[in-house]
């Protein structure tokens, strides 16, 4: 920060301001070899990450909800089988839920992540 006060009153040409980034994504100052130049195709460039794909999961599976709020109708279950938290909907539900109840329900993937369908207590 003291250099850049010391050096304000110094001029500095359009060149030295510009950046170059080398054939491995470096910033130099000098320009890249146009010797290694390489084209790339636009459409092979994946600017997001690609969506999962959609796999049925018709098997039922168990688990124990830790987490429900009945106010805002929303809450979380601890799967058995892959120890991932799901998050379940007062839509989905067919009857009341609490915490620590054991359920068996299905998984679907939404756009935010698992989410149990089809559950019933056990």
């Amino acid at each position: 920060m003291q250099d850049r006060k010391n050096n304000k009153d110094k001029k500095t040409s359009f060149n030295d301001m510009i950046a170059y980034l080398d054939e491995n994504g470096n910033i130099s100052a000098t320009p890249p070899d146009p010797r290694k130049k390489r084209v790339f195709n636009s459409e092979d460039i994946q600017v997001s990450i690609p969506k999962q794909e959609q796999r049925e999961q018709a098997a039922k599976r168990t688990g124990i909800v830790t987490y429900y709020n009945q106010v805002k109708g929303f809450g979380f279950i601890h799967d058995d089988e892959t120890k991932q938290r799901v998050f379940v909907h007062n839509s989905q539900l067919s009857q009341q839920i609490m915490e620590n109840d054991h359920v068996q329900f299905e998984i679907e993937n939404s756009h935010k992540g698992p989410s149990a369908v089809n559950l019933t207590r056990i």
